[in-house]
C-alpha cells in the first residue's frame, strides 16, 4: 500500500516541531489522533522514525533518512495542486490559433493577441494562416483550438460559430486607373472591369457576399484570375492583373500599387467569426479567448 501524503505531512509536522502536541496543535488537531497516525506510518514503513525523549521526539536515523523525501514529496504534489489549478483556469497549456490571412490587418486580431500573451504568459500560443474551409478543417480534426474565419457558407456540426464584427469592403483599384479620380464609386462602375477574386471554395461567405452586392446592382464580376490570399489578390491588382473588392483593413498593408475607394450606395460587409469545438465550448482557454474578443 502506497505512503499517504496526509501521512507524510503529519510525519514531517512532528519531525519539524519536534514535539507531538506541539506539531498537533500547529496541525489544528487532537494530539491522540496524531500519535495514532505516526504509529501507523511506523508500522507501514517497518521502522521506528521517532526517539521517544522526556521533553519532545527526535528522529531516528529511518526518520532523517525520510524526511528529505517526504518534504520533496509534499512539494511535488502542491506542484501538481497548482498546476492543476492553472490549467483548470486557462492559464498553463497551449493555445492552437488559426486566422484567415487578411485577419492580422484588423486592428483587433493583433490586439486580442498580444492582449492574451500579456495576460497568459505561461500558455504556449502558437499561430497558423489558412483558408477558411481549411481552418474550419483543422479545428474540427483538433489540429487546432480555435480559428478566426469569414463566415462559414453554412453551419457546420461539432463547431460553434461566434460572430465577432464587421468592417466595409472597398474597391481595390491599379494606381493610375481612370475610376481612381472617384473618391466613391457605386459598384456598378465596375460592371466592365476584370476581376481578381477569390474562389468561392475557399473565400466561402465573404465571396457569396461580393457576388450577391455586384447582383443587386446589376452585373455579376468577369474573373479573370482566382486566388485564395487575400494578399495575393491586392498585389494582383498593383501588378494591373484587374480590379477587386477587398476588406477596408487591407488598406493597412501598404502595397505600392493599389488605390482603394470607397463604395457609393450600400456598402457590402465583411464579416469575421471566432470558431472552435463544440465539446470544448467550456475549456477555460476557449472562454478567456472570448472574453478577451
Amino acid at each position: 500500500m502506497p505512503l499517504e501524503l496526509r501521512a507524510l505531512r503529519y510525519f514531517v509536522a512532528v519531525a519539524e516541531a519536534r514535539h507531538i502536541t506541539r506539531a498537533a496543535r500547529q496541525l489544528g488537531m487532537a494530539q491522540p489522533p496524531l500519535s495514532q497516525q505516526i504509529k501507523a506510518l511506523e508500522q507501514h514503513l517497518g521502522a521506528a522514525l521517532f526517539r521517544r525523549l522526556p521533553r519532545g521526539v527526535e528522529l531516528t536515523p529511518a526518520g532523517e533518512a525520510l524526511l528529505d523525501d517526504a518534504r520533496a514529496l509534499i512539494q511535488q504534489a502542491e506542484q501538481a495542486e497548482v498546476r492543476v489549478r492553472r490549467v483548470a483556469r486557462g492559464e498553463l497549456g497551449r493555445l492552437r490559433l488559426g486566422m484567415i490571412n487578411s485577419a492580422p490587418f484588423h486592428p483587433l486580431i493583433p490586439g486580442v493577441i498580444r492582449e492574451f500573451r500579456r495576460r497568459y504568459p505561461t500558455v504556449a500560443l502558437s499561430l497558423d494562416e489558412g483558408t477558411t474551409p481549411l481552418l474550419a478543417a483543422a479545428v474540427l480534426a483538433r489540429r487546432m483550438d480555435a480559428a478566426f474565419i469569414r463566415p462559414l457558407l453554412a453551419p457546420e456540426e461539432g463547431l460553434v460559430e461566434t460572430p465577432l464584427m464587421s468592417e466595409d469592403l472597398v474597391i481595390a483599384l491599379p494606381s493610375g486607373h481612370p475610376l481612381s479620380r472617384r473618391r466613391r464609386l457605386p459598384l456598378m462602375a465596375l460592371s466592365l472591369e476584370p476581376f481578381v477574386l477569390f474562389p468561392r471554395a475557399v473565400g466561402a461567405g465573404l465571396h457569396e457576399e461580393i457576388l450577391r452586392a455586384c447582383h443587386r446592382v446589376g452585373f455579376l464580376p468577369r474573373v479573370v484570375q482566382e486566388t485564395s490570399q487575400v494578399t495575393s489578390i491586392v498585389n494582383l491588382v498593383a501588378a494591373g492583373m484587374g480590379v477587386s473588392i477587398v476588406p477596408a483593413s487591407m488598406q493597412q498593408a501598404q502595397i505600392d500599387g493599389v488605390s482603394y475607394r470607397a463604395i457609393a450606395g450600400a456598402v457590402p460587409k465583411a464579416r469575421l467569426s471566432l470558431i472552435h469545438r463544440a465539446d470544448e465550448a467550456d475549456a477555460a482557454q476557449i472562454q478567456n479567448l472570448l472574453q478577451l474578443v
